[in-house]
């Protein structure tokens, strides 16, 4: 894993250059009938990060960031090779939840082979909070640093404060290791990932990163457990691949949604990855926020955006568009958060403006259009 209220108008449907630094920003332009998203400039807000010694030091946000209300209190996971949980009564006093509570260490009831990183997290109605991890396990290629991430489930009855393990329920096929690699970080897997439950609360969906086997393997792949597994979901996920839900989560093949345009073991790799999905209740749809590596190092090239209104249907996926380019070369992780307390958004459920957050970072607002919809001023 790597480790990234005055506005300001901005005009629409154009490219502007930041006075203040090199970032570039973008309008997601509508194709047909799909929305756009435009940002705009806000006041600073972070996240407290993994390992933060103080509010005014931030630690590092390796992944993304799921959250969940609980009463009056918002929960924010940052990871950075293990969680940590911010609380607070909003997103804006993170870490100054009531009872010593706004900031701790998360802790798992095992152990395992490399760090785990949470990513996406469901509060069901009777409190169970429901989590899902990035693992990357060690030694998997003996003399360098290289690994290949796997998917895990896991379950809290405390807000997150501990967690139970409940497996692997993602993996890539096997024999796909690719040991000389000139990748910085992974020799396969599939990781980088979110998950969101339908609005029938009959699927969760994965998007997934995959990093194995063929170009044609490699991209942003899809996956879905039946939400009624989700106590005992090992064996229980299954792979979108050739148009069917058909291929095991553990070892099967995958269609990627959002195809690789070159292989993520090559110098020169340019591939989607590290999915953020949530539904938007502005558009009626969903909307998907995604990195785009374009070297072995994974150089950022940019942010980008995709819509689609029925989860059980990947080939619905619009076009990504860019929205930010620009960024520092780690400049990683873009995923929203909503702004209504009281609609209960979260990193899965916003409307028509949240905040923007990248590695931790939000200096944005994002606003989502209808298509012909008026500019906002």
């Amino acid at each position: 894993m790597r480790i990234p209220l005055c506005l300001l108008s901005v005009m629409l449907l154009i490219i502007t250059t930041m006075a203040s630094s090199s970032e570039t920003r973008g309008t997601a332009t509508p194709d047909a009938d799909t929305p756009s998203a435009i940002l705009r400039d806000a006041a600073l807000v972070r996240f407290r990060g993994a390992n933060s010694p103080s509010p005014e030091q931030p630690g590092d946000t390796d992944c993304n960031s799921p959250a969940h209300w609980d009463g009056e209190t918002l929960y924010v996971f940052n990871s950075a090779g293990h969680p940590w949980r911010s609380a607070g009564p909003d997103l804006f006093r993170l870490g100054q939840s009531p009872g010593g509570q706004g900031y701790i260490r998360a802790e798992y009831n095992n152990k395992v082979n490399g760090g785990r990183w949470i990513e996406s997290t469901h509060k069901d109605d009777d409190g169970t909070l429901y989590g899902w991890y990035h693992n990357e396990p060690g030694g998997l290629v003996p003399g360098t640093g290289l690994t290949a991430p796997k998917i895990g489930a896991l379950r809290s009855k405390n807000n997150g404060m501990n967690w139970e393990d409940l497996g692997i329920v993602l993996e890539a096929r096997p024999g796909t290791l690719r040991p000389d690699t000139p990748n910085k970080y992974f020799a396969g897997g599939n990781g980088d990932f979110s998950v969101i439950l339908d609005r029938e609360k009959k699927y969760f969906y994965f998007f997934i990163s995959t990093y194995w086997g063929a170009t044609s393997d490699q991209g942003v792949a899809a996956a879905r457990m039946l939400y009624k597994d989700r106590n005992e979901p090992v064996g229980k996920v299954w792979k979108w691949h050739k148009g069917e839900w058909s291929e095991p989560g553990i070892g099967g093949y995958v269609t990627p949604i959002f195809p690789a345009k070159t292989d993520w073991h090559r110098e020169d790799v340019d591939a989607f990855w590290g999915a953020s999905i949530h539904w938007n209740t502005h558009l009626g749809q969903y909307v998907i926020l995604l990195n785009r590596a374009i070297d072995k190092n994974w150089k950022q090239e940019g942010v980008y955006v995709s819509f689609n209104r029925d989860l059980s249907n990947p080939t619905g996926w619009t076009p990504p568009k860019k929205i930010l380019g620009g960024l520092r070369a780690d400049g990683w992780y873009p995923q929203v958060i909503g702004l209504s307390k009281e609609n209960r958004e979260t990193d899965k459920l916003a409307g028509k403006a949240a905040r923007l957050f990248v590695r931790g970072e939000s200096r944005w607002e994002i606003v989502f259009m209808k298509l012909g919809e008026p500019q906002m001023p």
